[in-house]
């Protein structure tokens, strides 16, 4: 080979992504070993991962990067000769020569290959444990173990589909392309329905057929977008195993639906919320092992992390088996910080939603875990800014579970357009249940209000109250019945327009603490629509009906 056509750049790009993809899987598995000591093919899982960053490592002369690779494969060959698992101590070694070796492959493009003395010290430790179980088996069968009795097991899986890696950033723009090609095509539309003519119809035909088309364009480019998200998943599995431990537990992790697929940049963002709560269940939720075992309970505490999808949504659900929420201990912290008062009469799931505060912590002491009240508030403020929602139940004794409900995508939403005045705003579909009529008898000019829907109490605000809309509310008012988990309200309108695909578009920065706005759309005719934030705006709801009750 030519070293002139040798594109060391590229290459080296490549083996940072493959070996990253691989050290994760040799982290999960190492974990998973714990749980499942009678599976000895575990150990020929990661024995590959050693063994393939070790020849990689060696082709582009990474030197120390290699020798390291080689221990850890020494002593998993060990263990694949003798075809028994690690004890609990050296899979915990091992976690940490993974670690070390992700150090390692980080820095390999920086051209530094020198090891720390932390990194030499676990070289040695590992290697002594390789000479030392080594020699048990030549003491126990006169010879050493022939390494190619395993060859079977070090036979690389055979090619599969082929794939290719692309820049997140080239998807943005691609997904940002489509989006554009979606308003000029509503833009084009409008332009040869006001043609009125037969060669406009045999046009605007023309123009549904190439919407067809551009349909099955943006479903694949939406398809490319779309992750999995086992892998964020399982990553932490590791962050439980290790707090529990570092906390005088015994938990483990348990995923359900990881072939769920979701938006890389809703998982991209999912990830922060997802290791508070797992951080919070681990803390705050999981009795220490005597405690347990006093209640009957498995001494090994779980966690269990499910996907969905539902819809146009993903539905992501953490429960755990553990204490539960304290719901007298929240209610007395609240009352004691003038979150509530003593008088105040408070929903189960009202009680719950104090957790989310900013500053709230029921912790009696700061750790490395909890007490300061930063947390569950970082969730709901991600959770929000994705424009999903998140929600809080539990039963004493029992355990707790946390469900959030998430979009599958951020760019482009299925929407409903309403007008209020002269302005037009878009609801996410998937939050609209019904349309109804405002009757007669509830006109007035108040913001909001309760009407009866089919005998049921309906509370509902007026869109040109709630973003102080001048004009005149006309004679007739339309009422758009949303829906967030299982909450009901309704938002008062001027005029129903009817469903639409909306490109999402974000706000500047000076528009984004407006309350009960997701974002903005440009309009088949040109305008800038807004985008309801549906959650936002029903908190506002269920809170003023409350008060005006009360």
């Amino acid at each position: 080979m030519d070293l002139a056509d040798f594109d060391r750049e590229a290459v080296l790009a490549s083996f940072l992504a493959e070996s990253e993809e691989g050290l994760d899987v040799m982290e999960r598995v190492l974990v998973q070993m714990e749980s499942s000591p009678s599976d000895p093919e575990l150990v020929h899982n990661i024995f590959r991962v050693a063994h393939s960053i070790k020849g990689n490592a060696t082709s582009l002369q990474l030197s120390e990067l290699a020798g390291f690779a080689h221990v850890v494969e020494d002593l998993l060959d060990v263990f694949r000769e003798q075809h028994t698992l690690p004890s609990p101590d050296l899979i915990s070694l091992l976690l940490k020569a993974v670690d070390e070796l992700r150090a390692m492959v980080s820095t390999a493009s920086t051209g530094n290959q020198e090891l720390t003395p932390g990194q030499q010290n676990l070289r040695r430790e590992i290697a002594h444990e390789v000479k030392k179980r080594s020699e048990r088996v030549v003491n126990a069968s006169g010879t050493a173990g022939d390494s190619g009795s395993t060859a079977k097991a070090d036979t690389l899986p055979g090619p599969g589909h082929r794939t290719l890696r692309a820049d997140v950033e080239k998807l943005d723009h691609m997904l940002n392309l489509t989006g554009e090609i979606v308003i000029a095509q509503g833009r084009l539309r409008r332009m040869i329905q006001k043609l009125g003519t037969e060669q406009g119809r045999a046009i605007l035909e023309m123009h549904r057929e190439a919407e067809r088309l551009y349909m099955d364009l943006q479903s694949e480019v939406m398809s490319i977008r779309m992750v999995p998200v086992g892998p964020l998943f399982r990553q932490l599995v590791r962050s439980v195993r290790d707090l529990a431990r570092s906390h005088g537990k015994i938990a483990r992790l348990e995923v359900v639906g990881g072939d769920v697929e979701v938006d890389t940049t809703v998982l991209e963002q999912l990830k922060d919320p997802l290791l508070h709560l797992v951080r919070n269940a681990v803390d705050h939720g999981l009795e220490k092992t005597e405690v347990r075992e006093s209640q009957g309970k498995n001494p090994c505490g779980v966690i269990r992390l499910t996907a969905a999808h539902s819809g146009g949504n993903i539905i992501v659900t953490l429960q755990d088996d553990g204490a539960g929420f304290d719901r007298e201990r929240i209610l007395d912290k609240a009352r004691r910080v003038g979150l509530v008062s003593a008088k105040d009469e408070i929903r189960e799931q009202d009680i719950y939603d104090l957790v989310f505060q900013a500053g709230f912590s029921t912790a009696e002491s700061v750790t490395d875990l909890s007490g300061r009240g930063v947390g569950l508030d970082v969730v709901r403020r991600n959770i929000n800014t994705l424009r999903g929602t998140v929600e809080i139940s539990s039963t004493a004794g029992t355990g707790s579970t946390v469900t959030i409900r998430l979009p599958l995508t951020l760019a482009i939403i299925e929407g409903f357009s309403v007008r209020v005045g002269a302005e037009t705003f878009v609801v996410p579909l998937e939050h609209v249940t019904e349309c109804t009529e405002l009757p007669a008898e509830q006109r007035s000019s108040e913001a909001s209000g309760i009407l009866s829907l089919r005998g049921t109490a309906l509370p509902y605000v007026r869109l040109r109250h709630a973003f102080s809309l001048s004009g005149e509310a006309p004679k007739r008012e339309n009422i758009v019945v949303v829906k967030i988990n299982e909450c009901y309200a309704g938002i008062a309108v001027d005029e129903l327009l009817g469903g639409m695909q909306t490109v999402v578009k974000p706000l500047g920065r000076a528009f984004r603490a407006v309350p009960g706005i997701a974002g903005s759309t440009v309009l088949g005719d040109g305008r800038v629509g807004l985008i309801i934030d549906v959650p936002s705006l029903l908190r506002g709801v269920m809170q003023s009906s409350l008060q005006s009750q009360a």
